[in-house]
């Protein structure tokens, strides 16, 4: 027993060495960059693959394919890929956005390449670097982890390292290079990569999808060190790989025995679900905030060629016709992802998983194989497995409440390869499966009719997420989440609807492409083939209904016409490029023909200019349209007692009394009382006590770091307190959320604007007005005027609009709601001296028209100008209070040089 013991424990060596090699190279490069490198595997596996290609089919020397691949290929191409993929994105501003689906477009690309070079079948003659004794992978290991280390921590290197983490941009004031850095950190996570791809080769399936499955599995290693700590990822990887050799002694009975040895054999796969699910965060940078513009319009015409397109195949036959039968079957799969993430804003990698649920739950409904249930009719069992899958979205949807981005995208690709390892490879759940198709369809042009009905379907109801209150809801949750909340927007419900609705569309998609061919096939919705899906949808128009139609027709249509591969090279070439046309490649085909039009645009000579003036009277030029900077300054042709767009802000409200925003609500008092708050030990507040009174103006001032913001968010529900309540008319709303204490009539602005882009002026109001407190169809109207923005430039999306108009689009939305108590965090910031003159009259007129506002503000003369008390903060207490005049001058007094 203890020899079986001790080669076993060697057997797990081996595997967690690799895994340990896996964690290094991920944290390095995480470390050097900040990004999660998602095409590490896939760089392992063309590495493998240059190495046999050069021993066995070259018949090279070992040590010089070897040298060629570990120390030339790897590092070459991951300086190649920080030096035109993603220092390109940095200097674009560094959206981690486009990083991850540029990082995923990379994994896409290279497998895609790999199965166009070498073919996508297994290969079992790769060349071994090292012997099978774990000793020489575990020295490799242990150096590389001490080597690194030490680098970190003992030269300048290390220093110039640490600094570009901490702050990139203060590491460059300071005279560091940190493209070099970067670049350095992505040849030495290439050169692990390479490094993992050779050691594992010899002993794992050699082939395009599975070895770089395999390498991102053990992700979880770097996940679990929270991609910081090298010795911890190691520790980590050494240990799961010793218990996952030592579990295969154990030989359950029973019908646990298949499940209990995946488990066993997946422990990895285990290790990566509870890091990604049990930890919210990976690092300080992990947020993917939306590259949010305003929405390009769908071309004219293009509904009537995408369904002539789609009408065609009812003319083919034959196999032309089998394989047009999974075109609508993956659009449907598809318009998922655009609910989750190009109308929710949420990053999902695991909808494959959805998909082949589906799949799987109909063909055993269909055969009555499901438990508890029997056998069903086809169309009735696709339609109970939609119903079965949908509520399955919350395993993703669950984690979306408290997690985002890289930490959101980790814990939905764990999902996924977690469904793909314990479901889809378990025999006695899929096999001998083979599902028929709805009585009446057999055939493939009747199936294809079916099919078009329900894509059509489909369509409808992602349609109607763009539409109506909810469509607003998920516009202004993608947009900006925090200011969705403000405005009311129940956002963690939100959130798991989306994921629930997406799940019930990969489960439907999935279901019919099972039918169409007939079989399942657990690799059709392997999570490698999630990251295509999500790639495809994103770089062709997240948003775009059209646009995920246009991928299944896309990723069918090339690699049934081509040699496989090729629909995942073509993505892959697209997400790499995705920093350069973030709203898909119709945008950026629109902005080359605007250039050129420009470009081409043809003067008239002084003479021509005198012939045209003689030829065409002198008429007034129609008004344009507003557009950008100069939306702002269009004036209506309504007299401006109507409404007006004015250049300098809003009109000055008539006699100083405004007409009031919503109807008339009892008086409000909101109260703090001995607020604490603590981040990471630092004490924020010290038992603060304030008041905010109906019909008056408070305002809080102090030096940076004194508590404003602290004390300001505690207030509108966006942190909670350590001790203390927060009181609403004598009500503790404290553990109330931010959308729960808005539709109390708590709203709030931002410091940061806080609008949705992609909505227009009248849409970004119209939010605050249906999740608000009142429901008054009235209340966006008088909003509009009120701040001057029921002009042309209602109708303009809130994209590009200059800061002025913005900081009234975000007040209007506030107002819109009917609050009692309005929260303003340096309203004033990105005003001109006009724009604040302007605000200060209509939040005296607030005021006055009995509404409580506490403002937090550096401008020390717009305080003494609006205010009716003002409290002075310092180091999280309130320090003195009372009129403007006595506090602030006392305040100027005591800065004032002796």
């Amino acid at each position: 027993m203890s020899s079986l013991t001790y080669d076993l424990t060697l057997a797990g060596l081996s595997v967690g060495s690799a895994a340990a090699l896996t964690g290094i190279g991920l944290i390095v490069t995480y470390r050097a960059t900040g990004v999660l490198n998602f095409a590490h595997g896939a760089i392992a596996m063309v590495c493998a693959y240059v190495l046999r290609q050069c021993v066995v089919e070259w018949d090279w020397p070992l040590w010089a394919g070897a040298a060629l691949t570990l120390l030339v290929l790897a590092p070459g191409l991951g300086m190649a890929l920080e030096r035109f993929v993603f220092r390109p994105l940095s200097e674009l501003g560094s959206d981690p956005a486009q990083t991850l689906v540029a990082s995923i477009g990379v994994f896409v690309l290279l497998v895609g390449g790999a199965a166009l070079v070498w073919g996508q079948g297994a290969r079992d003659d790769a060349p071994e670097l090292v012997s099978a004794d774990p000793w020489g992978q575990l020295a490799v290991v242990v150096v590389l982890a001490v080597g690194v280390g030490t680098v970190i921590r003992w030269t300048r290197f290390g220093r110039e390292l640490r600094a570009v983490v901490d702050d990139r941009r203060l590491a460059v004031l300071g005279g560091i290079d940190a493209d070099r850095v970067a670049a350095a950190g992505w040849a030495f996570g290439s050169f692990t990569a390479g490094l993992t791809g050779v050691l594992l080769a010899p002993y794992v399936r050699l082939d395009p999808y599975g070895l770089p499955l395999l390498v991102m599995e053990v992700v979880a290693v770097a996940v679990a060190a929270r991609m910081r700590s090298l010795s911890v990822a190691v520790a980590v990887a050494l240990g799961i790989g010793v218990a996952q050799s030592q579990l295969t002694r154990l030989h359950p009975s029973g019908w646990r025995e298949p499940l209990l040895q995946a488990v066993g054999a997946n422990l990895f796969v285990v290790a990566l679900l509870i890091a990604a699910l049990a930890l919210p965060r990976i690092g300080t940078r992990d947020a993917l905030p939306r590259t949010a513009t305003a929405r390009v319009p769908t071309p004219p015409g293009a509904w009537i060629v995408a369904a002539v397109l789609f009408l065609l195949p009812l003319g083919l036959a034959g196999s032309d016709l089998h394989t047009a039968v999974q075109v609508p079957a993956l659009g449907v799969v598809l318009l998922s992802l655009v609910v989750v993430t190009g109308r929710g804003g949420q990053i999902s990698l695991g909808q494959a998983a959805y998909a082949g649920l589906g799949a799987l739950f109909t063909a055993l409904l269909a055969a009555g194989r499901f438990p508890g249930l029997p056998r069903l009719p086809e169309l009735a069992a696709l339609a109970v497995a939609v119903l079965l899958v949908a509520p399955l979205g919350l395993l993703t949807g669950w984690p979306a409440i408290s997690r985002r981005g890289l930490a959101l995208a980790l814990a939905t690709f764990a999902v996924g390869v977690g469904v793909s390892r314990f479901v889809f490879a378990q025999p006695y759940a899929v096999s001998g499966l083979s599902p028929g198709r709805p009585a009446g369809f057999d055939g493939d042009r009747a199936y294809y009719v079916l099919e078009l009905l329900l894509l059509t379907a489909a369509l409808l109801a992602t349609h109607a997420l763009r539409r109506g209150r909810t469509g607003r809801a998920l516009a202004a949750m993608r947009d900006h989440e925090a200011g969705a909340s403000a405005a009311g927007v129940q956002v963690p419900s939100l959130k798991l609807f989306a994921f629930v609705a997406g799940a019930a569309l990969a489960a439907l998609g999935g279901g019919m492409l099972g039918m169409g061919l007939r079989a399942f096939d657990p690799g059709a919705y392997d999570p490698v083939r999630g990251l295509l899906w999500f790639a495809a949808v994103v770089v062709l128009g997240a948003d775009s209904t059209l646009g995920a139609l246009a991928a299944a027709a896309l990723l069918v249509g090339l690699d049934a016409g081509a040699r496989g591969g090729v629909a995942a090279a073509l993505i892959g070439v697209l997400a790499v490029l995705v920093g350069r046309f973030p709203g898909g490649p119709y945008e950026a085909l629109r902005t080359a023909a605007g250039r050129l039009r420009l470009r081409r645009r043809t003067t008239l000579t002084p003479l021509g200019e005198r012939v045209r003036a003689r030829l065409r009277p002198a008429q007034q030029p129609p008004a344009a349209r507003p557009t950008g900077r100069t939306a702002a300054a269009v004036p209506r042709d309504a007299a401006p007692t109507e409404g007006a767009d004015h250049p300098h802000g809003p009109p000055e409200p008539a006699d100083g009394a405004p007409p009031p925003p919503g109807p008339p609500a009892p008086a409000p008092t909101l109260t703090a009382r001995h607020l604490h708050a603590r981040y990471d030990g630092f004490t924020a507040l010290d038992g603060v006590d304030l008041d905010v009174s109906p019909g008056r103006v408070t305002a809080i001032v102090g030096p940076n770091g004194a508590g404003k913001s602290t004390l300001f968010h505690c207030l509108a529900g966006t942190h909670r307190p350590s001790h203390g309540q927060v009181l609403l008319d004598g009500r503790d709303v404290t553990r109330l959320a931010a959308h729960a204490r808005t539709r109390l009539g708590i709203a709030r602005t931002f410091q940061q604007l806080a609008v949705f882009p992609s909505l227009t002026v009248a849409e970004n109001v119209r939010v605050g007005a249906e999740q608000g407190r009142v429901t008054d169809p009235g209340a966006v109207e008088r909003a509009l005027r009120l701040l001057g923005l029921d002009g042309p430039v209602r109708a303009l999306p809130a994209a590009d609009l200059p800061t002025g108009t913005l900081r009234r689009v975000e007040l209007a939305r506030a107002l819109a709601g009917g609050p009692r108590v309005l929260l303003l965090d340096e309203p004033a910031a990105g005003l001109d001296t006009a724009e604040v003159a302007a605000l200060t009259k209509v939040l005296r007129a607030l005021a006055a028209d009995g509404t409580a506002l506490l403002v937090v503000e550096h401008d020390l003369d717009l305080v003494a100008d609006l205010a009716d008390v003002v409290h002075v903060m310092a180091a999280g207490r309130i320090i003195a209070s009372g009129p403007p005049a006595r506090v602030l001058d006392a305040l100027r007094a005591q800065e004032a040089p002796a």
